[in-house]
């Protein structure tokens, strides 16, 4: 008869053996490793301060139209263009104004809400960002305020005829070829999801560069991006700014901007480290 010691013993023997084996995971291989990163990984620092909007400033403040909150509620089938916060302060910001008329006829006649930017600069960054948005709504987050990377209700609509409407698309450029704005980027995939749940990116994003002179040597880049967990985007190069952009020109640093004049939208877990080497990203 095996006694109980010796069975825990044996046990105890091949999980060390297995745990030993497996070694350590690599968590920035471009695949979700379940919890949100800045959970698994050291390095990561928020941009929300869990009280207000401290560490960022408005686009056009005569427009406002953020606050922090607790908590965010989607209207759901009766109101499906509507987002409620809660009246207490907390770890999530949201742009309520009920304007989402994109992908519509209809016209409503409310007051955008501001963009909002960092009042911090950045340049090789990981992003991770979680949002929410209603029905027809749209927002977009753009690395340095430059580079969009879009937010869409596009779930069960097929876009591809208009890529810019897809989530997760990075946009066209603000310049016009033959009447047209070219350089949108499809996701690979399709991750979206459908209005009222939380979705979120995560960003690997390298800077522009540039010489002694000033002059450009090397495009913006989006390295990879995830879209709840799945990979959407891989080694997009940017010749330039996206529509909707800052108007001050390309930099090594420049601020991070949450769209915010297109319609409710509210994001949480706003958090970012500096990019790692490259060994360090495979």
């Amino acid at each position: 008869m095996t006694s109980n010691s010796t069975v825990l013993a044996v046990a105890a023997l091949a999980a060390g053996i297995v745990l030993a084996g497996a070694g350590p995971v690599p968590l920035n291989d471009g695949q979700s490793h379940g919890d949100p990163p800045f959970l698994l990984e050291d390095g990561w620092r928020p941009l929300l301060n869990g009280k207000d909007l401290g560490g960022w400033v408005y686009r056009t403040p005569e427009k406002a139209g953020w606050t922090a909150t607790r908590a965010v509620r989607w209207g759901g089938p009766d109101e499906p263009r509507d987002l409620q916060s809660a009246p207490q302060p907390g770890d999530r910001i949201v742009n309520t104004t009920k304007r989402s008329d994109h992908g519509t006829n209809e016209k409503l006649d409310v007051q955008a809400a501001s963009d909002l930017l960092t009042t911090e600069k950045f340049g090789d960054i990981e992003l991770y960002v979680e949002f929410l948005m209603p029905t027809n709504s749209n927002s977009g987050v753009y690395l340095q305020g430059q580079y969009e990377v879009q937010i869409y209700d596009s779930f069960g609509h097929d876009f591809s005829n208009h890529v810019n409407l897809i989530c997760g698309s990075i946009y066209s450029y603000e310049r016009k070829v033959n009447g047209h704005y070219p350089g949108a980027v499809a996701p690979m995939v399709r991750a979206d999801r459908p209005p009222g749940q939380w979705q979120s990116f995560q960003i690997w994003f390298q800077a522009p560069r540039f010489d002694a002179a000033g002059k450009k040597t090397a495009n913006a880049k989006f390295l990879r991006v995830l879209h709840n967990g799945v990979l959407i985007q891989e080694s997009v190069e940017r010749e330039g700014p996206t529509l909707g952009a800052m108007s001050y020109p390309e930099a090594a640093t420049n601020p991070l901007m949450l769209q915010g004049d297109h319609g409710p939208v509210a994001f949480r877990n706003i958090y970012i480290r500096p990019l790692r080497p490259l060994a360090e990203r495979k």
